[in-house]
This record gives structure tokens, C-alpha cells and sequence, in this order.
């Protein structure tokens, strides 16, 4: 199997006052290309935590994170913020979509940061917007979306910068039923057409059941590994 993330000896510790809560204890785990993992487990169990360090939107207190080669926990900010910005998609359960800008316009952002010149940006926007069902709302700001439609304009944003790997943290949490369903529909089609290596977390039965791999984590513990 081709190992393209690999995660070490993972802790992190947050503190609350006083209390020391340990949200991941020693997580190592490896992920290989391609594949559709849930990371599950109960509230509070870690799931985000270990997504976000796998992401390098945090940093463990030990251990590190391999991506490709590269031990992204030893990457200066700037570094880090480069390599995510041409590897890595990420799709929240907030959408976190900019208000201000249209459906295109939020697709062509990071691009734009990337200084990918115009017609391309427009080009490919055009298909992305389309390819996830929005090809005729492209110039409606998230407000005037559904919950079901501004989360297919984030899909269509992280899968923008044509990432190696997309984070996805409880991305269907807000969605009805066929939303969640055409959603699943449209990554699954990348995961397989195109070798996107998608890692998902989740408490969502409806992703669970898609998925190819379940972690599941426990007290900041991988518990369970298991392909289905």
C-alpha cells in the first residue's frame, strides 16, 4: 500500500483551568492513497483534534505528522501554510464559506492565493460549480444558498486547488437526508475517478456506512482499524 500520511506518537493536552484534558494519547496511524476513512467515536473522543493536526491547523504537544515525505509538525508557519495551501482541501461543518462573495467567487479564492492566472481560475471554477450540481447559482452569495447547496460550494473550494488529500470534519452535520446523499455521491465519484484521498470526521451514520475505512477513536485512543 502507498503510505501518504503517517502520524506518530500524536498527544495533545489542552488545559481548562486547572484540569489537563489529554484529547489525543499516542496516536499513530497510517493512511494510504485513495482511500475513504471515517474517523468516529464519541463527543470529545478526539476526532477533530486529530484531524486538525493532520491538517497542520494544530500542532500536537508530541509526536509528528509525515505527509508525503515531508514531517509537517517541523514546518515554520509560512511553510506550513504553503503546503496546505497546494496539498490539502479541507470542508467544514460550517460551510465557513466568505458572506461577501459569491458562490464563484469563493470557489476562485484559493486560486487566487496560489497566483493561478484568471482564465484559468474562471475555467476551472465553471466546471467545478457544475460538476457539483451548481453550474446556474454560481453568482449567489452563501445567503442565498440552502445549507445542502453552500456545502457543495465548499467541496467545490477545497477541491479548487486539485488537493492530494481532503480533510473533511463532520461535513454533513447540517444536511437533510438527499443533501447528504448527493454530497456522498459527489466524493465518493472523486475518491474513486480521481484517487482523492478523503478522511472524514464524523458521528453521521450516513458517511459511515460509505466508508471504505473506520477509525474509531476513544479517550484520545485509536480503539478500532477496520476496512469494510
Amino acid at each position: 500500500m502507498n503510505t501518504v500520511i503517517k502520524t506518530e506518537h500524536l498527544s495533545k493536552i489542552y488545559n481548562q483551568g486547572e484540569i489537563e484534558v489529554k484529547a489525543l494519547n499516542d496516536v499513530s496511524c497510517e493512511f494510504h492513497k485513495g482511500e475513504f476513512t471515517a474517523i468516529v467515536g464519541p463527543s470529545g473522543s478526539g476526532k477533530t483534534t486529530f484531524l486538525n493536526i493532520i491538517g497542520g491547523l494544530d500542532s500536537p504537544n508530541t509526536g509528528k505528522v509525515v505527509i508525503d515525505n515531508t514531517d509537517i509538525t517541523k514546518l515554520k508557519s509560512g511553510e506550513l501554510i504553503d503546503f496546505r495551501l497546494h496539498n490539502i482541501g479541507f470542508i467544514f461543518q460550517a460551510y465557513n464559506l466568505i458572506p461577501v462573495l459569491t458562490a464563484k467567487e469563493n470557489v476562485e479564492f484559493i486560486m487566487l492565493l496560489q497566483g493561478i492566472d484568471k482564465e484559468y481560475r474562471e475555467k476551472r471554477t465553471k466546471e467545478l460549480l457544475k460538476e457539483v450540481g451548481l453550474g446556474k447559482m454560481m453568482d449567489r452569495r452563501p445567503t442565498q444558498l440552502s445549507g445542502g447547496q453552500q456545502q457543495r460550494v465548499a467541496v467545490a473550494r477545497a477541491l479548487a486547488s486539485k488537493p492530494r488529500f481532503i480533510l473533511a470534519d463532520e461535513p454533513t452535520a447540517n444536511l437533510d437526508s438527499k443533501s447528504t446523499a448527493q454530497l456522498l455521491d459527489i466524493m465518493a465519484k472523486l475518491n474513486e475517478e480521481e484517487g482523492i484521498t478523503f478522511i472524514f470526521s464524523t458521528h453521521d451514520q450516513r458517511v459511515i456506512d460509505r466508508a471504505k475505512r473506520i477509525l474509531v477513536l476513544e479517550d484520545g485512543k485509536i480503539v478500532e482499524d477496520k476496512k469494510m
